[in-house]
């Protein structure tokens, strides 16, 4: 059937339990994309013999028309829900991972996970005055119901 290599990858990344990061599918990634390649030269061939006047080819060219809709969809849901993933790791492990986790990203996710943690250490440095502030500390809220808390003021009310 048309369009299911789009469709097994959006499979394969459900099936991944609790947010595991599968290895990226580079080869199944071409093969849809070939595809849908090949999809798109049949219908061109196809438009200009309906444009002379067959128009038994209109529902065959709406057919794979759709088909290449669905794979691109396909493929984009896969390819957002995997940086979903990366930046869920990131907030998880830190700016380091793991390199059984790193194993199983593709060149370009490896890139964008660096972008995302340098961009995510520039706003932490621009926010919480000298300091600056690490939004990764202290994620989980603490069991218990009652904490202790300190303010520090910097300027003072009776003046």
């Amino acid at each position: 059937m048309a369009a299911e290599r789009g469709l097994e990858l959006v499979r394969e990344l459900h099936r991944a339990a609790g947010g595991h990061l599968p290895p990226f599918r580079t080869e199944e990634m071409r093969q849809a994309l070939e595809e849908m390649r090949a999809l798109y030269e049949r219908n061109q061939a196809d438009v200009s013999e309906a444009k002379a006047g067959r128009t038994d080819l209109i529902f065959l060219i709406r057919f794979r028309h759709c088909c290449l809709l669905r794979n691109q969809r396909c493929l984009l849901a896969y390819l957002y829900d995997r940086l979903l993933r990366i930046r869920a790791l990131r907030w998880e492990y830190g700016s380091v991972l793991p390199n059984t986790i790193q194993f199983h990203m593709s060149a370009e996710e490896v890139e964008w996970f660096n972008r995302y943690k340098k961009s995510l250490a520039t706003y932490m440095r621009s926010v919480g005055g000298e300091e600056g502030l690490d939004l990764t500390q202290d994620i989980k809220p603490p069991k218990s119901l009652y904490i202790e808390a300190s303010a520090r003021f910097l300027v003072s009310i009776h003046e």
